[in-house]
């Protein structure tokens, strides 16, 4: 058997002292514990040496610790409870576990560690806890980690902001993200100026001042923010969602096109069955053409197979109109490729010129867009910067979402989208320092 001082090795707890190990019938293994006595009578939530109060209900607890060639490993100590003069009356601090928590620390670390490169499912099933359990031991080990979370609002330049959906129902999460160092430095529930107001207060007058750059879509809210709290800062529309818009106007018009095809396709009998015959009126498919052009419409002239550049050939023959449109699509997209700030500027003003008057009005009504976020589109092309990042993030987030089947409670979601997407990094228990000196002896 191993003697006590290589067992509290083996735990890598602190401030601990070994009294007795038992092998269950179960095979699992219980070692008794009880902390030093300079870590007894302790607050459980602040730390602090209290009086003692009484001996609780439960008597003793117990504690599930890394497992030790697949065998459980459970701590078990006699608890109390301390009269805390901040707190009041609560459990006793244990110094191989959080408050609240029947897992020792390290034992959290590895599932936090697990619950960022793999499933909830498949971590549930490795540590042999429950599926529930998971989302609060991110939590906790994400509020222990992240000790200052202010420092990440120090030396801000350029921010990104965007939201993005985490359940059916329109349920949306909104990030900032520091594009200096691509981590997300800010996530809060919802959507809007409200939401987006509780970043900036939390900022002290000279971090607002700092920010030079605020990339997003073109949502009015992340603008009168903007104007409100960063005034000197210059506003930036991601290109995708400048170029999203010419879709959607794009689309519009194929729709309508497509609707009037399909009113003047003149009615045709229903053919019998077999071969038609030579003489046989053909039947017109000018309607069905044109509704699956979207894909072929929706990409640059440099990406069309060859089918595709023959249909949009078809289209500029028989429908000039929805031609047009799309000529203005991609007039626009060339827009974001000029070399410099003036360049850009001349070819936005011609655009803006030609779809004021090309008798579309999806395309009128989207100039008018144009031109009400003209300095942010110039800002964009001048400084370079896109919501690319940002928008990986989103992914990554979604990506985070679905491995874990979603999430019931939103902070948990929060704690895990920390982990994955900040700077806080989650080690395995072998990482630390006081494993890496011991097996260097």
């Amino acid at each position: 058997m191993l003697n006590k001082k290589s067992i509290k090795t083996i735990l890598n707890v602190k401030h601990t002292c070994i009294d007795n190990v038992t092998m269950l019938a179960d095979t699992s293994i219980m070692i008794e514990v009880h902390a030093t006595k300079g870590h007894q009578c302790r607050c459980g939530i602040c730390g602090k040496k209290s009086k003692f109060y009484d001996n609780g209900n439960q008597g003793a607890r117990t504690w599930r610790a890394c497992d030790w060639a697949g065998h459980k490993i459970i701590l078990v100590a006699p608890s109390c409870r301390v009269n805390c003069p901040i707190h009041g009356v609560v459990t006793c601090q244990f110094p191989w576990a959080r408050h609240d928590s029947k897992f020792t620390y390290k034992f959290e670390e590895m599932t936090a560690w697990m619950a960022v490169n793999c499933s909830k499912t498949a971590v549930a099933a490795y540590m042999r806890i429950s599926w529930n359990t998971v989302g609060p031991i991110i939590a906790r080990v994400e509020k222990d980690l992240d000790i200052n979370p202010e420092e990440r609002f120090n030396n801000l330049i350029r921010i990104g902001v965007d939201e993005t959906s985490y359940r059916k129902g329109h349920k949306y999460i909104t990030t900032v993200v520091n594009h200096d160092t691509g981590n997300v430095i800010w996530v809060a529930q919802g959507h809007g100026k409200t939401i987006f107001e509780k970043f900036f207060k939390q900022l002290t007058p000279e971090q607002r001042a700092s920010i030079q750059l605020v990339s997003g879509d073109g949502a009015k809210w992340i603008d009168e923010c903007v104007r409100e709290y960063c005034p000197n800062a210059n506003r930036c529309i991601d290109p995708f969602h400048v170029i999203e818009w010419a879709m959607d106007a794009l689309d519009n018009v194929r729709v309508e096109t497509w609707r009037e095809a399909k009113k003047n396709t003149p009615s045709q009998p229903k053919t019998k069955p077999g071969r038609p015959k030579k003489d046989a009126p053909k039947k017109d498919t000018t309607a069905t053409e044109i509704k699956n052009s979207k894909i072929a419409l929706g990409k640059s002239t440099s990406n069309l197979t060859p089918n595709q550049q023959a249909k949009v050939e078809w289209i500029a023959k028989t429908e000039p109109r929805l031609y047009r449109a799309y000529k203005l699509k991609e007039a626009l997209r060339l827009v974001f490729y000029n070399d410099t700030v003036e360049e850009a500027e001349e070819a936005l003003t011609a655009w803006v010129n030609w779809a004021r008057h090309c008798r579309i009005p999806a395309f009128v009504e989207l100039q008018r867009k144009i031109v009400r976020h003209w300095n942010a589109i110039i800002n964009t092309i001048e400084y370079g910067l896109t919501n690319a990042r940002i928008e990986a993030i989103n992914n990554k987030i979604k990506l985070s979402i679905r491995m874990a089947y979603g999430f019931r409670n939103i902070e948990n979601m929060i704690a895990m989208i920390m982990l994955r997407c900040s700077d806080i990094k989650v080690q395995l228990p072998w990482e630390q320092e006081e494993w890496i000196s011991f097996f260097c002896i």
